[in-house]
């Protein structure tokens, strides 16, 4: 009879170990599931549903221009960077635009790629497509799509 155990959220380390015990070549996804790297709220975005396969992030970026934004993917991680440099020779009497410099990161599946970046009107667009391979496509032998 297996010895079943119970884990509290104090004992996540404990669990941790033991699943990592018993895995092969899951080590990125586990610990990228059970590391929880703190984010701040800064730059607002939305992530919106296109259709069954495509997402879109959006990233509101005011008072950022194009050679200040960098977007790029590694390690199954899409990483929005924005590089501000506070020296100006502006006074500002009141500031209510937050544009300070940012790293906001989100996890992708494997089968996720980028398949367009816009940035328009202070709105970054990443448009992110589920690759779904051919054997799991659907395919119409007979009749109608209705």
């Amino acid at each position: 009879m297996t010895n079943i155990q119970r884990f509290s959220a104090a004992d996540l380390d404990k669990l941790m170990d033991r699943i990592t015990r018993d895995t092969i070549g899951m080590d990125k996804y586990l610990n990228r599931l059970f590391t929880h790297e703190a984010q701040s709220s800064y730059p607002p975005y939305n992530l919106v549903n296109v259709d069954d396969n495509t997402f879109k992030v959006e990233v509101a970026l005011a008072g950022f221009k194009d050679d200040e934004i960098k977007v790029y993917t590694q390690d199954s991680k899409l990483t929005v960077v924005g590089s501000k440099d506070d020296k100006g020779d502006s006074y500002y009497i009141h500031r209510g635009l937050a544009q300070r410099s940012f790293t906001r990161s989100w996890a992708l599946s494997e089968d996720t790629e980028v398949t367009d970046v816009t940035f328009e009107h202070g709105l970054l667009s990443v448009t992110l497509t589920r690759v779904v391979p051919e054997k799991y496509q659907k395919h119409i032998w007979f009749g109608s799509e209705e």
